[in-house]
């Protein structure tokens, strides 16, 4: 199955009924007179004002024959592109056949860069409308009035340009949902096309899936293509439209049509639909549009001769691009450099923790000195740490050296390309220092563009550095294609075509313009900007484009024609309306978020971020610094769609439905929603608010132990309170050879005459396999006989060993997994080297498994064997935040108070909030014996229990 990152709805439904088809909803669609219908047997190429013969399909209403216990009644996705302006809606709808409660996942991935602008639900009949508040507003609205099992949050995808909005849902039996959500996002040009990108996961068959797709542009189209993305399987299925200003795609395949194969109960529709098209561009400056208070330029010209330029690719060669991302990038800066032009100056610089230049000076790119350069790339062995700032500064030094001697041509741009996977190790480390080493000496006339390969390289840092010396960054993922997108990348930002681009609206009174002037314009990109127009000052509108094309200084004019647009949209049913006020808001928004990352000082910033925090509410979108409260009419069930840190090692896309549950609870793995979303069941006891993940068992601190019971679902604390040097036993099983083991380290001082204590090394012993791992606050060591590695926490590493798999993520976790049954996590926590008192720490998180056996002991191992509790006689305590009870097990009855302890896997600093019953003196009574009973001599020591 596919593992993508996803948009995530749990549902649980129960007992069939009939799913009535409402009335409303997405629209249908008649289709537009003056279209021709295109090529409905292939996805393929359509040229302009071309008819192909169309197929007949099965018709759409098909019974799906397979009894599911959870339908999908209607998978439906409508597209409206408006001048580059595109608005989806997607429409989901889900009913139960079982009588038993069920699990089901709803995933949607919307591009990187999308705002999202509503949200709803109805959960059997009860409805669930948003709205878009400041981001702390919205969180203190939905600690007053959460709503019952739901939960819903916008996280980040790992997808390269993707991301995810996540929403929980918890219904009764014979329950029925609808989820619709829309978002927004303008059409960028890239590589002289723009590209509609819908992500189908339906996860299953869906009796009725529609989508559609509504392109109007009143420039015209120069060409509509649909490549084929699913293999062949839907020849004859999607139906393409085209007349000279707007276009209708059509994908509806029925059930017979979305099987895998005729018997298969799986579905084919599992990946993206493309659509690619151009604009038809006259000889001009571009297309002024004026609709509503607003206007928006577009400027891409075509046909003019390249910028002569003098690049320096600065490659990172540290030891953490060995193997497929240096031989990839090797691949990629071969072809690279066989596409430099011979009026092109180039050089390479190569960096570890020292910095290598292929030549100090910048020289053509002959044949003669692209081969040499090549060889000297094949040559390069990846080792050592990562010198970002001294390699930035070689590579600023030799450009700038090089225009003081007038080596340039004063018509030429000049590009820094810096590829790298990791952050600064060796040499300056500061990130804010390295930038502003870079604005000090780089000259205005270089760009420096920045590609991060992987998921450990600070994409946000790269983005700043680029963003500040005008270029732009993109990520690419270790699981890629890396020569593929370094190609790609390489030819967005290498084809410049004009330079200092400045745009002038010399009789037009305009207002709040995003951005009147570009560094330099690319070969088959687009300049978009945007601003609002006095209505009273409409007589004129013109714009005066100055700009230098190879060696020519141009002036262009373009002239708006308002009221053929008017005319035009006012005749389209499809045309968005507000298309300009929309991508006004977009483009100033994107603006002004990179400005704010950039802000001089806390003032400037304080004022940026006021500025777009009333247009995200002014324009009802979702942004960094609004949250979308998720509600029903009566407002006393609230959800909360905000940004909290997550971990993307798990969620695997689409639409996945799970096993049966038990009528009043919620799976434990099925639900990451813990008893923490109940409020504690004791009058003025303070709500709860957190939503952490999948339960684990766990180990923090002091050291906090943290037991999740799964059949209780209830979490269980106890500390520890010993010395330093001393080893406990966490997991004793000699019947599978299993033993995790914890040495203790104390603080630096005593704080309130207590000496802290904290796991600062863990080991675990796999007998079957003769492996140990050993972790440390300093290293990662793996032992096996003889043979020894030792990682170091500033690595990122992947080693596997028969049937144990160590993962190492960079200064972060260590995750250890047996057969892919069992797994164990390290978080290690960093502090301050010159902190009085704290030291460098490790917490363990246990997930629940049966894999152990049945004789597994421990402090954590004993409780694989879940004892059976009762808690009763809840109760004030003397902390009116901290109720009393009293909790029976293993034959005795003890006291325990409700409190807090901190899950630190999605929060590495503040932490997630888990709440628990704790058990007081070290957890006597809980745990068998005394927690001195756990104490063992060496860090491989089996416990012997008696």
């Amino acid at each position: 199955m596919k593992q993508l990152t996803c948009f995530l709805i749990w549902l649980f439904v129960s007992e069939a009924r009939a799913f009535e088809i409402p009335t409303s909803g997405l629209p249908e669609f008649a289709e537009y007179g003056d279209l021709v219908e295109l090529a409905p047997g292939k996805f393929q190429f359509v040229p302009e004002n071309r008819r192909y013969q169309r197929s007949v399909s099965e018709e759409s209403g098909e019974i799906v024959e397979d009894v599911d216990q959870v339908t999908l009644y209607s998978y439906k996705v409508q597209s409206t592109i408006t001048s580059r302006m595109a608005s989806t809606v997607i429409q989901a709808r889900v009913v139960n056949n079982s009588p038993q409660p069920q699990s089901a996942v709803f995933d949607v991935q919307i591009p990187k860069g999308a705002f999202i602008s509503n949200f709803s639900m109805t959960v059997d009949g009860t409805t669930f409308m948003s709205s878009i508040k400041e981001k702390t507003v919205g969180r203190a609205l939905y600690s007053q009035a959460r709503a019952k099992g739901k939960t819903a949050g916008l996280v980040r995808s790992r997808a390269l340009d993707m991301e995810n909005f996540k929403t929980e849902v918890n219904i009764l039996p014979g329950a029925k949902v609808q989820f619709e959500l829309h978002y927004q996002e303008v059409k960028w040009r890239n590589l002289g096309s723009y590209e509609h990108r819908l992500h189908l996961q339906p996860g299953r068959l869906a009796k009725h899936l529609e989508v559609d797709v509504w392109i109007i542009e009143p420039q015209g189209m120069r060409f509509l293509h649909v490549p084929d993305t699913f293999d062949g399987h839907f020849d004859g299925v999607p139906v393409i439209s085209k007349g000279h200003q707007k276009a209708h795609i059509s994908f509806k395949p029925t059930v017979a049509q979305q099987r895998k194969c005729s018997s298969c109960s799986e579905t084919a529709v599992d990946g993206e639909l493309v659509v690619m098209y151009d604009v038809n561009r006259e000889e001009k400056a571009g297309e002024l549009e004026v609709f509503n208070g607003y206007f928006v330029h577009y400027f891409a010209p075509d046909n003019m001769d390249p910028i002569p330029k003098n690049i320096l690719f600065v490659i990172d060669v540290s030891g953490s691009m060995w193997g497929i991302k240096m031989k990839q990038t090797v691949e990629a800066m071969k072809t690279i450099l066989d596409d430099l032009r011979a009026e092109d100056q180039f050089s390479v610089v190569d960096f570890n923790h020292n910095v290598r230049a292929w030549r100090n000076d910048l020289v053509s790119a002959t044949k003669t000195q692209t081969a040499d350069a090549k060889k000297y790339i094949e040559k390069i062995q990846p080792s050592g740490g990562t010198n970002i700032n001294e390699a930035l500064l070689r590579a600023i030094f030799i450009l700038n050296e090089a225009n003081n001697l007038g080596l340039l041509d004063p018509n030429s741009v000049s590009l820094i390309i810096l590829v790298s996977d990791g952050d600064p190790t060796v040499g300056e480390l500061k990130l804010s220092k390295i930038q502003k080493n870079v604005k000090q000496n780089i000259q205005d006339n270089i760009s420096l563009f920045s590609l991060g390969i992987g998921f450990d390289v600070d994409y946000d840092f790269l983005k700043r550095l680029s963003n500040d010396n005008r270029g732009i960054a993109q990520r690419i993922y270790g699981n890629q294609d890396t020569s593929s997108q370094l190609k790609k990348f390489y030819n967005q930002v290498s084809t410049p075509l004009l330079r200092n681009v400045q745009f002038n609206y010399p009789h037009m009174s305009v207002m709040d313009v995003t951005q009147n002037s570009f560094h330099n314009y690319f070969g088959g990109s687009e300049i978009m900007v945007a601003g609002k127009v006095n209505p009273d000052k409409l007589d004129q509108l013109q714009s005066i484009i100055t700009a230098t094309s190879a060696n020519t200084e141009l002036v262009l004019e373009t002239l708006a024609e308002m009221d053929d647009l008017e005319d035009f949209l006012s005749k389209d049913k499809h045309a968005d309306p507000d298309f300009t006020r929309k991508l006004w808001a977009y483009l100033t928004i994107n603006q002004l978020l990179a400005e704010r990352s950039l802000a001089p000082s806390a003032a400037a910033k304080r004022k940026i971020t006021r500025t777009i925090l009333q247009m995200s509410l002014d324009h009802h979108i979702v942004t960094p610094l609004t949250s979308m409260v998720i509600e029903n009419e009566a407002g006393d069930e609230r959800m909360l769609a905000d940004s909290p840190p997550q971990d993307h090692s798990c969620c695997s896309g689409a639409l996945y439905y799970g096993s049966k549950v038990a009528p009043s609870s919620v799976p434990s793995w099925a639900n990451p929603a813990p008893t923490a979303m109940i409020p504690m069941p004791v009058i003025g006891a303070p709500v709860v608010e957190t939503t952490p993940p999948t339960h684990v068992m766990r180990v923090e601190n002091d050291p906090h132990f943290i037991i999740y019971l799964p059949k209780s679902q209830k979490n269980i604390c106890f500390n520890i309170d010993s010395e330093p040097g001393k080893i406990l036993n966490l997991v004793s099983d000699l019947e599978s050879g299993i033993l995790v083991n914890g040495q203790l380290v104390g603080a630096k001082k005593p704080k309130n005459k207590k000496l802290s204590t904290y796991f600062g090394k863990l080991g675990f012993y796999f007998q079957s396999e003769d492996m140990k791992v050993e972790i440390s606050t300093e290293n990662i060591t793996l032992s096996r006989g003889s043979h020894r590695s030792i990682l170091s926490w500033s690595d990122t590493a992947h080693v596997i060993n028969q049937r144990v798999l160590v993962s190492v993520k960079k200064v972060r976790t260590v995750t250890i997994t047996l057969d892919r049954e069992m797994s164990f996590s390290v978080l290690l926590h960093r502090v301050w080297k010159k902190h009085p008192t704290n030291v460098d720490f490790l917490g363990i998180y246990i997930p629940p498994t049966n894999k152990f056996s049945p004789n597994a002991h421990g402090l954590l191992g004993q409780f694989m064997n879940e004892p059976k509790i009762h808690i009763f006689n809840e109760r004030p305590g003397k902390d009116p935040a901290k109720p009393e009870a009293i909790m029976e097990v293993k034959g005795q009855k003890l006291l325990v108070t409700r409190g807090l302890q901190k899950d630190y896997r999605t929060d590495q600093v503040s932490g997630t909030d888990v709440p628990c019953w704790f058990v007081h003196n070290s957890g006597k009574g809980f745990i068998d014996g005394q927690y001195k009973d756990y104490f063992v001599p060496q860090l491989y020591t089996f416990l012997k229990w008696p």
